[in-house]
């Protein structure tokens, strides 16, 4: 985060009408593909939206960082499974890009049960001229065939089809909370609440459990499995996190079923903070390792922590997104919103952290400077090339003109999901049913 980097401007958003915006229009997850060219989002309606940057032109250049609509598709649809009596949702919990081998795109999103691999991919020529089909696709009557015909492709107006390629579906009886690529490029794990399965990209009908933390007995249930990821370099590492505020770091290369961990990341609890909610707001709601593989960042209620892979003992840093909330905690446990699932995105450089906060709020935390930024992502912003003005709570005292009273902060507007293009400063925030994409303020 430079010095401008608290005042950023609005590059582009996507507005659906509050007044007419449904369950369905809720966005439920936000994902760069590894160029940052392409923009995914998914929502609660089982809907995927892909945005698209635009080309940089010599008349408009400014216009470079702009994102339009590129495919919409229905990725999930609502299932009920019979032998359970139970509604599977088509809320899209998590999209991950595959890297870019050829012209097509290729994505894995999830609902709460399937998931499924998506081709997107471009056709601009159509093929004319068959023998044995009309141009409307009917079947000829042979007795009519008297030339034979090549056929030939004939440009035609830029279509983007969305095609399911593969379907991975029946592994998990619990609800999937995240899916990661691995660095292989060859196998990906998805993760429910107490297991945790790997998969062969080109394989759906069979998947290897590496994780199940299941008791012979739930009634001794003590902890669900929250967020998993792959290291980004070591195709044998990954990481799990738990609702205990519990990191567990294993290596696939010392057992088939990984039940004992290489490494076990937690922070002892402070007996002075302890309190009835002590274990809910510790409660890891993400994981992430950075780019350099080195640390990993979790997001819990209040804080956010980075962690040195070689340091189980403790945090490196800890952050507090919204610690003015601590007081509150009463009313947020009565309406749920304790158990909202905050996530938390690195940099391109690994330098800076960003994580939502309620309001439209959003934080950001600069590692070497050690300075952190509000802002917020609203209509009133949401004019092209509008600064964004850093906000400030105000928790008690005399309240000065620019700041916000915690008392006055809306929690039906959170901010859950956010994404961090992979090489520039470039964000996109979901706010509810609204997608705010903001970049470093150019001259």
């Amino acid at each position: 985060m430079e010095e401008e980097s608290d005042s950023r401007k609005i590059n582009n958003s996507f507005l659906r009408d509050h007044n007419y915006a449904t369950e369905a229009d809720i966005i439920s997850t936000v994902e760069f593909n590894s160029t940052g060219e392409l923009l995914a989002t998914g929502d609660k309606g089982g809907r995927v939206v892909v945005f698209q940057r635009e080309q940089e032109s010599k008349n408009q250049p400014h216009r470079r960082g702009e994102y339009n609509v590129y495919s919409t598709f229905q990725s999930h649809e609502p299932e009920f499974d019979y032998l359970k009596s139970l509604e599977i949702e088509e809320k899209i919990n998590k999209i991950r890009w595959l890297p870019q081998q050829n012209a097509a795109y290729f994505l894995l999103s999830t609902n709460d049960k399937t998931v499924k691999l998506w081709k997107i991919s471009e056709r601009d020529k159509r093929p004319e001229g068959y023998n044995l089909k009309d141009e409307d696709g009917r079947i000829r009557d042979p007795a009519t065939i008297t030339t034979l015909r090549v056929p030939v492709l004939r440009p035609m107006d830029l279509m983007v089809e969305a095609a399911p390629r593969r379907v991975f579906s029946n592994a998990h009886t619990y609800h999937i909370n995240s899916i990661s690529v691995n660095s292989d490029y060859e196998t990906f794990m998805s993760t429910d609440d107490l297991r945790i399965n790997l998969w062969n990209l080109e394989i759906t009908n069979r998947s290897f459990n590496i994780v199940d933390i299941k008791p012979t007995n739930m009634e001794e249930l003590t902890e669900v499995i929250t967020a998993a990821e792959f290291h980004p370099h070591h195709c044998n590492t990954f990481v799990y996190s738990s609702s205990k505020g519990s990191i567990r770091l294993c290596d696939m290369r010392a057992a088939a079923l990984c039940d004992n961990h290489s490494k076990f990341f937690e922070e002892p609890e402070d007996p002075s903070n302890r309190s009835f909610f002590s274990e809910i707001i510790s409660s890891i709601s993400d994981v992430k390792f950075s780019h350099s593989g080195r640390y990993l960042m979790t997001r819990d209620y209040l804080t956010v922590k980075v962690w040195d892979l070689n340091m189980e003992s403790k945090p490196l840093e800890t952050y507090q997104v919204h610690d003015y909330l601590r007081s509150k905690l009463c009313s947020l446990y009565e309406n749920d919103c304790i158990f909202d699932k905050f996530e938390c995105v690195w940099n391109g450089s690994d330098s800076v952290i960003m994580t939502g906060s309620y309001n439209n709020f959003f934080r950001m935390f600069d590692r070497n400077t050690k300075r952190d930024v509000t802002l917020e992502a609203s209509r009133e912003n949401s004019k092209p090339r509008a600064i964004l003005k850093p906000r400030k709570v105000c928790v008690g005292g005399k309240r000065r003109k620019d700041e916000i009273s915690v008392d006055s902060l809306d929690f039906s507007k959170k901010i859950l999901h956010t994404a961090w293009h992979p090489s520039e400063n470039i964000i996109a925030v979901a706010a509810t049913n609204n997608l705010y994409i903001f970049q470093d303020k150019v001259n």
